[in-house]
């Protein structure tokens, strides 16, 4: 029908562009040197999983979508390659946003102590961490923790034994998903301390001083000596103050277009090995490319919140003169 050659062309589309927009990232990335240090490594990691993601899984999907009754037909060893890559780039996908989350929080609750080098080595511990505990998750059924292909059914799918499901979306997405929802409240609750602590900080201006006051409605600092009062505007929000208020919303965009995609694929993916629910395939494809759109997303929301890569992308495709 008209309607599914759409949707078709649409996931050819998403598959496509998901691709090429991870793909210019990281070239961004190479080719820039001032981007070869935190955060944009961790970026990079995250673009390196999306790649992954777009070059090695969906295209498979896409086969199985279009197969009748989506139905596996490429074969037992296909079926493994397939399966292992998606829980492994979707795993470290999700990881690698929790580890941006987590360097966003540390830069600014803790920008005293987290410095250039001590963010460097954090950051690349946690890309070693999201590597190999992704690894550990989507390998895990190889050595007999349950089976992904039947023949008799043609069918290809994560392993659907019980232990492995609640171990495997609890280290994929519920883990993750907890970290992030605490970071992302630890942030908002330094922002309004830090917006309560501009408000309450301030001097009560003498009598003389209240002319002063009434003359302007922005943050002002008043210092008395004895009779005299002295009053210093000050310019609202300080450079470091905006720097933050951006990264947190940021941060705040990355997790709400996260925890969107992904959690109607593992509620669904939680809930029907355990209960032997009987999910319509249409559902479970819906919940599952809407997973997979969070790879196209990221890179988006990530280099949207900083100019310089939109400048470094011009000067991909620009010449310079």
């Amino acid at each position: 029908s008209i309607f599914t050659i759409l949707i078709l062309t649409l996931l050819v589309l998403l598959t496509v562009a998901t691709f090429l927009w991870n793909l210019l990232v990281l070239a961004t990335i190479l080719r820039v040197k001032a981007f070869h240090r935190v955060p944009h490594n961790l970026v990079a990691s995250t673009a390196v999983s999306d790649v992954l993601v777009a070059a090695l899984v969906m295209p498979l999907s896409l086969v199985k979508e279009l197969s009748a009754g989506r139905r596996w037909r490429l074969g037992r060893e296909l079926c493994l390659v397939w399966v292992c890559f998606d829980v492994l780039c979707c795993t470290a996908s999700i990881w690698n946003v929790t580890a941006i989350a987590l360097d966003r929080y540390w830069s600014i609750t803790r920008h005293l102590e987290y410095t250039l080098l001590t963010r460097r080595r954090i950051s690349n511990i946690m890309i070693a961490l999201t590597w190999a505990l992704s690894a550990a998750i989507s390998f895990a059924p190889l050595f007999g923790w349950g089976e992904t292909y039947s023949p008799e059914q043609e069918s290809c799918q994560v392993s659907q034994e019980p232990s492995y499901t609640i171990i495997s979306t609890g280290g994929a997405f519920y883990l993750p998903l907890c970290v992030v929802l605490f970071v992302y409240w630890k942030i908002y609750k330094a922002a309004k301390f830090r917006m309560g602590g501009r408000r309450k900080n301030a001097v009560v201006p003498l009598p003389e001083a209240a002319q002063v006051k009434e003359a302007s409605h922005e943050p002002q600092m008043v210092f008395t000596a004895r009779h005299a009062a002295i009053a210093f505007q000050t310019d609202g929000e300080t450079w470091r103050e905006q720097k933050e208020k951006k990264a947190a919303l940021m941060v705040g965009i990355l997790i709400g277009v996260f925890v969107l995609c992904w959690i109607p694929f593992f509620i669904t993916e939680l809930i029907s090995p355990l209960c032997s629910c009987n999910i319509p395939p249409i559902w479970k494809s819906i919940f599952l490319w809407l997973g997979y759109s969070n790879s196209f997303f990221n890179p988006l929301i990530y280099t949207a919140f900083n100019k310089n890569y939109n400048n470094a992308f011009k000067n991909l495709f620009v010449k310079q003169r």
